[in-house]
Formats: structure tokens, sequence, C-alpha cells
């Protein structure tokens, strides 16, 4: 049996103070709960390395005592991932300490971080050299590049950006033997045999720690247009999409759709989000337009698509934000969606993508199945549908989001709906937010056996002995 006194101090003597080992009669509760409190786990330990070489020594020691890891950012994910679950021995791995901004390039555009840098944190710093860093989500201000890398994020600029993975130039990676891949390359053409930082952007900490980042940097916008319309139906929300990109083109920033139920659960929940418009259409659109050239008038080529769509009875009405100020009380509601459902009851998401031919359908089957299915449920929408990524979420009302094991058959029942639409339609069933723990019965099903096997052949070799995020991501054999 493993000496876990001894452990614990040869822990304490890596990371140079005893301080930055949490143990036995520690705080556990905000590392070992994940931030929606359905995943409730233990850990021998929380340790906090302030190096990549600390991290490598941590790894090594953990390996040598057979103790598993689970790699830790911020804890914003959506999929249990970075909770430590299970019955093995393992400890969860902070990367807090690990927050510098390495350099930084105007030239390059590109900008060299520790994967513990918050990711406002670094928007900031694209920002202090007039560049822009366009990774954006609700939880940019505590949520941790490492865990950003590790998901593949997209948030709501992937329209134009692309996600966490296109991103990404260079990666630097403590491996499951300890040993460090030093992949810190700002290079935007290499083809020097294969693409190995793709391995792990994605793998949920399941292939090894990532420490380090290089990421690309974009001229910084000098305009920007914001506007929320009304629309009756998805079909005119897709029609408005497509006349938006033959007139607008690469200056379509952001393209977000909500249902009249998503809204009104955020109105009902977070009383101080200002919602500027009655609510009496199915579906409300949030369109950002950026350009880098000051001189052009975003609002009124905004407005002239509006127009446009008015007339083409596509649209029933909408605001243009006239100020800064009312750009960002717009997306103030589309970054309350998480907050406002989670306090609306039990939530059952899914994170699909399917082509744009097919959203109507997707949508459109969706509810009517999972309605007939579960009466009482409320289903409400929203998603980057500009990049065919729509969230659907069933909220169970009366529920609180720790009391799962009371409607595990709903849960099962609701998401097979989903995901034999999404696979009919020829679509994912995790467009952004990961497998984690949540999902793994869900990529069981959808998934075909040779890409399982892929997969497994992976993890075997990178990680033999397991000891990587153990139980995410690939389904149980």
């Amino acid at each position: 049996m493993t000496d876990h006194t001894a452990f614990l101090a040869t822990l304490a003597g890596i990371v140079g103070d005893p301080r930055h080992v949490i143990g036995p009669g520690g705080d556990f509760e905000p590392y070992v709960v994940d931030w929606r409190g359905r995943y409730h786990g233990k850990a021998l330990a929380v340790v906090k390395p302030g190096s990549t070489q600390e991290v490598s020594d941590v790894v090594k020691a953990c390996a040598a005592a057979g103790i598993a890891i689970v790699p830790q950012g911020g804890n914003t994910g959506m999929c249990g991932a970075a909770t430590p679950l299970g019955e093995r021995d393992m400890i969860v791995l902070r990367l807090d300490r690990l927050n510098k901004i390495r350099s930084i390039s105007r030239l390059g555009d590109s900008i060299a971080v520790d994967a513990g840098c918050i990711l406002a944190d670094i928007q900031k710093a694209a920002d202090d050299i007039d560049r822009l860093f366009p990774l954006s989500l609700g939880a940019e201000g505590s949520c941790q590049i490492g865990g950003n890398l590790s998901t593949n994020a997209g948030g709501t600029a992937v329209l134009r950006y692309g996600t966490t993975r296109e991103l990404t130039l260079g990666l630097e990676v403590v491996l499951p033997d300890g040993e460090i891949l030093d992949g810190m390359t700002a290079l935007r053409k290499d083809s020097t045999g294969f693409d190995t930082k793709q391995l792990f952007i994605g793998a949920e900490g399941t292939l090894g720690i990532i420490t380090g980042a290089v990421l690309k940097l974009f001229p910084k916008p000098r305009a920007r247009a914001v506007s929320f319309a009304k629309l009756n139906s998805i079909d005119a929300v897709l029609d408005l999409l497509a006349q938006a990109r033959t007139e607008l083109g690469d200056r379509i920033g952001a393209f977000e759709v909500m249902s009249r139920g998503q809204i009104e659960v955020i109105a009902e929940n977070l009383p101080l989000v200002n919602i500027p418009f009655e609510l009496d259409t199915p579906w409300y659109l949030l369109i950002e337009l950026v350009d880098t050239l000051v001189s052009v008038d975003l609002n009124a080529a905004l407005e002239a698509l509006l127009s446009n769509a008015y007339e083409r009875e596509l649209v029933t009405d909408a605001l243009v934000a006239s100020s800064e100020t009312q750009a960002a009380a717009f997306w103030k509601i589309r970054h309350s969606v998480s907050e406002g459902s989670k306090k609306a009851g039990y939530v059952i998401s899914h994170d699909s993508a399917v082509p744009l031919s097919q959203q109507a359908t997707f949508v459109t089957q969706v509810e009517k199945r999972i309605a007939a299915y579960r009466p009482d449920a409320r289903i409400v929408m929203h998603g980057h549908i500009g990049d065919g990524n729509i969230h659907i979420l069933a909220i169970i009302p009366g529920l609180e989001q720790n009391q799962k094991d009371q409607i595990q058959d709903t849960i099962r029942g609701i998401n097979t709906i989903v995901d034999e639409e999404t696979v009919a339609l020829g679509g994912s069933i995790s467009a952004e937010h990961g497998i984690g723990i949540a999902n793994r019965e869900r990529l069981a099903r959808v998934t075909k056996p040779t890409e399982l096997r892929l997969l497994r052949s992976v993890k075997q070799m990178l990680d033999p002995n397991d000891i990587m995020n153990p139980g995410k991501v690939l389904p149980a054999q």
C-alpha cells in the first residue's frame, strides 16, 4: 500500500512549499466538485506546481507511486472532465501558479503563455499591444487557457476566427512519464511530419498535461456594430445568415441565436439582466459585425441588412446598438444563458453541431420528440448557429443540479433522442464542451468502432498505465 504521508511530503518538496499541497483535512471542496455541482469526487491532495519542471517532477512522482492525476484549470467545464472520480488514488493538479505571459509579438501576431493564464488576461495582454485574441466565452474571467485547449473551446467568435484548435501555433506538454514535449513554436508554416500538438488539443488531459501554448493574435477591430433581431422561424434565421454572408462576408463576427424560452429563463432568474424588448416571437438573433478599418460604417451596413430582411419578412423587428454600453448589454443576455438556465431546474444540456442545411430539421425534430417523451421539460435553445452549433437544453423544473440520480432514465432518454437526431443528420454530439465523464456513454453509442479502436490505441501508447485523467472521454470497455 502506498505510504500517502511520505508521498505528500515528496510532492511538497517538489513544489517548494507545503502551502502548495492541500492534503487531508484541507479545503478540497472547490477542487473536487464541478461548477454545476453535479460531480463530487475525492482526492489524496490538490497540488499546485509553479513551473513546467515542477509539473514534470510531480508527474514522475505520481507515475512511480501509481497515483493518477486529474489536471484542472479554472474548473469551469461542462462535462465533469476536471473532477477526480473513481476508486483509484489520485491527485488534482492545478495550474493556477503557471500564469505568466511568456512573450508576445506584435510583428508575429503571436503570444506565448503558461497554461494557467486566465483567458481574460490573455485578451488584455493582446489588447495592450493593439491586437486581439478572439476566443471569447461566458467564463472568460475565470477559465484558464489550458482548459480551453484541453476541450478545444469554441465560444462566440468561431464563425470568423475558428476554434481554439485553429488559434494554436504550438504547445508545451508534460507526458505521462514526466517527459516534457517542447513544441512552443510560433511558426505559421511547418510540414516536418505529424502535427503532434493536435493530439492534446481536445484530449481533456487524458494524454498529457498542457503547460504552455503559443497562440495566434489578430488585428484589433476598429469598428463594431451589434444588433438584436426578432424572427418567427429557424428557417428565417438561416436565410438571414446566407444573406449576411453574401452582403458582408467575413465582417460577420458573431451570429448567435436564442429561443424565446431561453430568454424567458434568463429574465425569470436573473432580474439584473436587462431584456430590452417584448418577447413575442419564437427566435432572437444577436449579430455582431467587425472590421479593422475605422472608416467603415458598420451600423449602416447592419441596418441595410436588417431593412432588407424586414422587407422579405425574415425579421419582424430589430434593435441596433447605439453605444458600446448598449452593445455590451445585448451581449450580457447571451452570456447569461448558463447561469439563468442553471437556476431554472436540472439542466440536461447538449452541444450538438449539424450541417447548416439540416439545422431547421434538427431543431424541429428534437423539440417535438423531447416534448412527447417528457411533457414537463422546458425545452430551450441557444447557440452559435453560424457555425452549426446549437445547444438544446431540457430543463426539468423543481430539481437541483445535484439530483441527477433521481432522473437517470430521463437523462438517458433525452440524450438518446438528441443523439439519434444529431447522427442521422450528419452531426457531432460535442462541438465545443467535450466528453469528460458526462458524455462517455454517448460517445460509445455514436462513434464508429474503427475510430474508437484508434482512440484507445493512442491512449495506450502514450499512457499505458492510465494515470492521466482516468475514466474520462473514452468509454469503458
